[in-house]
């Protein structure tokens, strides 16, 4: 029976840490230890677990029981990291421990091992997450965060406080800890039976209603609003004073009226955000472990930009970001240079959907965008000699000026997508509480005082110099002196001085992570 419950154990494993190391750590066995079968190990097909055990000399590892302890601790609270206790066979560990006194040899080897294989898997889930985000997303473009599983636990049992090196492998970032905390706060609320409803038409302050009162119980639930004695149908000023409130956690204009953002927002479950946080508790195990001291950070969904230094947030920029259908991707890079007065080079997808149908339609299209064309071999190609038939194989190069999409100022770094952040010729976007509104790259509000942070020379640089330079609508590439790296990121769910805080799914990533980590 314990052999094969160790071996479905086994086998349920669903994503391994990658090994880095060249040298085998060499484990110090202490205590009466058993001798742990190769025949045994052979019958896994687990290079961790054979070469963890070929380290120690084919002996049992886990006799202390402080250290067994722990372990099962750290298991069974693994629910607190977003993680599933069950996916560390915990009951099995916990009945082997409770008669670890009276286990032959043969049964302690099999704990050992089982032990040893879930403290693994529990440290490659911890650290890494549970699934390969290469295999979920194509619009990725972030490091894999390796780590030497056997290396790490050597190191763990050489420490002084096991508990304390364990809490170095998880995401140190304050978000992280905010979405933690979120968990915790979500764990707290009683069981819900909302049923999905839907409003003719949007309501205001004032407004009798039908739903109104299912609204209030809404609010109440989620501690927007005061419990009360009795609720009335009426859409009351006290009433829409706890809409806004709700209306901010999501990200929604608080204006108070209630209308489909609003609803949709209400209408989700306790179980359906709790899935939200999940998800993005585990998308966190897959962002940099170090973001640099210094860094701009984009949330997609949040449509912000902040700049972090020291670990604290000294500055926001709204942002517009990519619609669904042309996402921005998710990647971390380094900032390079500040483009002023940039030109336009057409990318392939909008070139395909926007500019080419626009100028067969019209060919006052170039004049009218001060756009220019040019052949394979850099001859410019005026509107009257354009032909669709080479349409795709043109160059379309966009002049620089307070017209140009990319408006006055580029900040480029490399990535694999070439996006970047840009300045935009439609700053009344910035205006709008949904801003999924670009190609993909990402616009961003105030750009000239961005420039000049980043750039960081108040003798040569300041937002006077920059204006300047602006008005001459002659190209400048300045690169950046300092190292400031940017990571374009996407999250969801967090949590503010024990407040809940949801935004829109506006790539419908959540969902989706969650189902694949219930597979």
């Amino acid at each position: 029976l314990l052999f094969l419950l160790l071996i479905s154990f086994f086998i349920s494993c669903k994503k391994e840490t990658k090994l880095v190391s060249v040298v085998k750590p060499v484990i110090q066995v202490e205590g009466k230890s058993v001798v742990i079968d190769s025949v045994l190990l052979n019958s896994y097909s687990n290079k961790n677990l054979k070469d963890f055990y070929l380290s120690s000399g084919f002996k049992s590892v886990w006799q202390s029981k402080n250290d067994r302890k722990i372990i099962l601790e750290q298991l069974f609270n693994s629910k607190n990291e977003g993680l599933n206790p069950e996916d560390y066979n915990l009951k099995a560990l916990q009945k082997y421990e409770k008669k670890y006194d009276t286990l032959s040899d043969k049964e302690r080897a099999i704990y050992d091992i089982l032990l040893t294989r879930s403290f693994q898997k529990y440290i490659s889930h911890l650290s890494n997450g549970r699934l390969n985000p290469a295999d979920l997303y194509k619009d990725w473009d972030l490091k894999e965060n390796t780590i030497d599983i056997n290396e790490t636990i050597v190191s763990l049992l050489k420490s002084d406080s096991l508990v304390f090196k364990i809490e170095q492998l998880k995401p140190n970032d304050k978000i992280y800890k905010s979405l933690k905390k979120a968990l915790k706060i979500i764990n707290s609320f009683p069981k819900d039976d909302f049923k999905t409803f839907e409003i003719a038409k949007k309501i205001v302050l004032n407004d009798t209603n039908p739903s109104i009162i299912d609204i209030k119980k809404r609010l109440i639930f989620w501690k927007d609003m005061k419990p009360k004695d009795s609720l009335s149908n009426i859409y009351d000023s006290e009433t829409q004073e706890s809409m806004k409130k709700f209306q901010i956690r999501h990200g929604l204009a608080a204006d108070g009226v209630i209308g489909k953002g609003t609803v949709e927002a209400l209408n989700f479950s306790k179980k359906k955000r709790k899935e939200q946080i999940l998800a993005n508790l585990e998308r966190w195990k897959w962002f940099p472990k170090d973001m640099g001291k210094e860094y701009l950070i984009v949330n997609i969904p949040d449509y912000k930009l902040n700049l972090v230094k020291d670990k604290d947030t000294f500055r926001t920029h709204k942002v517009i970001v990519g619609r669904a259908k042309r996402a921005t991707p998710i990647l971390s890079s380094r900032l390079s240079n500040v483009i002023l007065n940039p030109t336009w080079t057409v990318p392939p997808t909008i070139l395909r959907e926007d500019v080419i149908p626009s100028i067969s339609k019209n060919r006052n299209y170039l004049a009218q965008t001060n756009m220019k064309v040019y052949d394979r071999n850099g001859n410019e190609v005026i509107a009257n000699n354009w032909k669709l038939s080479n349409a795709k194989s043109y160059r379309y190069v966009q002049s620089p000026g307070s017209f140009n999409s990319l408006g006055m100022v580029k900040f480029s770094f490399p990535n694999r997508f070439s996006i970047y952040l840009h300045d935009t010729n439609h700053r009344d976007f910035f205006g709008k509480q949904k801003r999924s509104l670009s190609s993909g790259c990402v616009r961003v509000e105030n750009p000239l005082e961005l420039a000049e942070y980043l750039l960081g020379d108040k003798e040569n640089w300041n937002l006077e110099k920059i204006t300047e330079t602006l008005q001459s609508e002659k190209t400048q590439h300045i690169k950046l002196k300092k190292e400031i790296k940017i990571h374009i990121l996407y999250w969801t769910a967090w949590s503010e001085n024990n407040t809940l805080i949801f935004r829109d799914d506006i790539y419908n990533l959540d969902a989706v992570l969650y189902r694949k980590l219930g597979k």
